[in-house]
């Protein structure tokens, strides 16, 4: 089984960037129907999607980790 893709994030991180699907579906590459389907849990995002879509999103590596490959962001959060 392959790892769990945090659409809530993914979603979130497409709503920060302003662009509409269309202009992401453009600049990724990736056919808009795929996108859609993906972001609605249905297939699983390949590696190169997952490398165009961090690109285009302006995700770092742990963001990215986080949303494709199940890897909590922990924070040190100090309490002050």
């Amino acid at each position: 089984r392959g790892t769990v893709t945090d659409l809530e994030m993914l979603k979130k991180k497409i709503e920060e960037s302003g662009m509409t699907m269309i202009a992401i579906s453009k600049k990724t590459g990736i056919v808009r129907e795929i996108l859609y389907n993906r972001l609605k849990g249905k297939g699983e995002f390949n590696a190169s999607e997952i490398a165009v879509l961090t690109k285009v999103l302006c995700m770092s590596k742990m963001e990215r980790d986080a949303i494709f490959f199940g890897e909590k962001i922990e924070y040190n959060a100090t309490v002050v």
